[in-house]
């Protein structure tokens, strides 16, 4: 099948798929109807049977890293600085930060293609192996001579096939984070005294778990809502905002299923969605009542619900970043997660900053992730 790129809505849902559907419905109430903090133009890619979500940014700051680079290389950084509690070398990370910021805004990083992304906080590619990544390359570079190529979420775990396949194209690799993954949740996680610990602080709660079978609007906006209290009120703005009908929608099409815990009147106290690929699970949605006492261990009952989600289905759990100490001492384990950008197309100046980039963050930051757990 000839490679294809669509960017009608009713041409993107007529072929049936998920991330048709998905992109149709962003592509028909715009992108920030369901991801507050992103304006992408949304595209589908058809190729031998196969649709892979595209994402097309011309420029602009302050947007989520799920379709800023710079914001994943230079603003969340600077934030980490805040969230990590760095003292020593604080002085010196903010100047080296204030300069990649502005080499970064000097080639324009935010003119870019996102390929096979879902603008979650991590995109699982299935069972794609990247064979046909040099053709998808080809097109995507002939339609848009103007912008960086990008793919997030590549590691040696979830996606080996495609991690190699970027390297073998020539897409030059930037480490991107850590993040945290099981194996086999069976073994890894469940013998683990801080699991069993997780489930009795939900047997305590007097909570009532809940698996959606569809998702109610009132219920949308409480779990949007609950989202937002942890990953942007409490962490950053650069997170994804997920709104209500992001909620609905990926309910509606399947991307995500939701599982929650009610209090006695009903109302929900936390909430996770969890979506699958190739035998792995992650929760890109995770919110609590933050305003509750740190004693009702609500955010140990939402990693509860999720992990037990997946270790009912026999899946595999990408963790994603962050609460490092927390997930190892469940039995997680840290990898390390590129963003694969391809710039050969583009002026040298532009290819060679990205390309100092990539060495300096191989050189200083890994080995940094890998002590620290960042």
């Amino acid at each position: 099948m000839t490679l294809k790129l669509v960017s009608c809505a009713d041409a993107m849902e007529t072929h049936g798929t998920q991330a048709g559907r998905y992109m149709a419905a962003l592509a028909r109430e715009g992108t920030p109807a369901f991801i507050a903090n992103a304006l992408s133009q949304p595209m589908l890619l058809r190729h031998a049977g196969r649709c892979l979500p595209v994402t097309v940014d011309d420029g602009g700051y302050g947007r989520s890293y799920v379709a800023s680079p710079h914001s994943a290389y230079a603003l969340y950084a600077r934030e980490e600085i805040e969230i990590i509690g760095m003292r020593q070398g604080r002085r010196a990370a903010g100047a080296l930060l204030s300069m990649l910021d502005h080499m970064l805004r000097g080639i324009a990083f935010n003119r870019a293609v996102h390929l096979d992304n879902w603008l979650l906080s991590t995109n699982l590619h299935d069972d794609w192996d990247g064979t046909d990544l040099p053709a998808i390359r080809g097109l995507l570079a002939s339609r848009f001579p103007d912008h960086f190529l990008i793919l997030r979420s590549l590691d040696s775990w979830s996606c080996p096939a495609v991690l190699d396949a970027a390297r073998s194209d020539g897409w030059i690799l930037l480490p991107a984070r850590q993040v945290w993954v099981v194996d086999d949740l069976s073994r890894d996680w469940l013998p683990r005294h801080n699991h069993a610990n997780d489930r009795r602080a939900l047997a305590r709660s007097g909570l009532t778990v809940e698996d959606l079978r569809q998702v109610e609007a009132a219920d949308a906006v409480r779990i949007a809502q609950l989202y937002h209290q942890l990953y942007v009120g409490r962490y950053s703005t650069l997170n994804p905002v997920f709104t209500d009908r992001f909620v609905m929608l990926t309910a509606q099409i399947g991307l995500c299923q939701y599982r929650v815990a009610r209090d006695g009147s009903g109302r929900i106290m936390a909430a996770v969605g969890m979506t699958e690929r190739n035998g792995i699970m992650t929760p890109p949605v995770v919110g609590y009542d933050t305003e509750r006492p740190q004693g009702e261990a609500l955010y140990r009952i939402a990693s509860y619900m999720f992990s037990d989600w997946a270790l009912e289905r026999g899946l595999a759990l990408h963790g994603s970043a962050g609460a490092a100490t927390f997930k190892r001492n469940r039995g997680a384990r840290g990898v390390i997660e590129y963003m694969a950008v391809h710039a050969a197309h583009l002026s040298p100046t532009r290819r060679s900053v990205v390309l100092l980039l990539a060495g300096a963050l191989e050189r200083a930051m890994v080995p940094m992730m890998r002590r620290h757990g960042w």
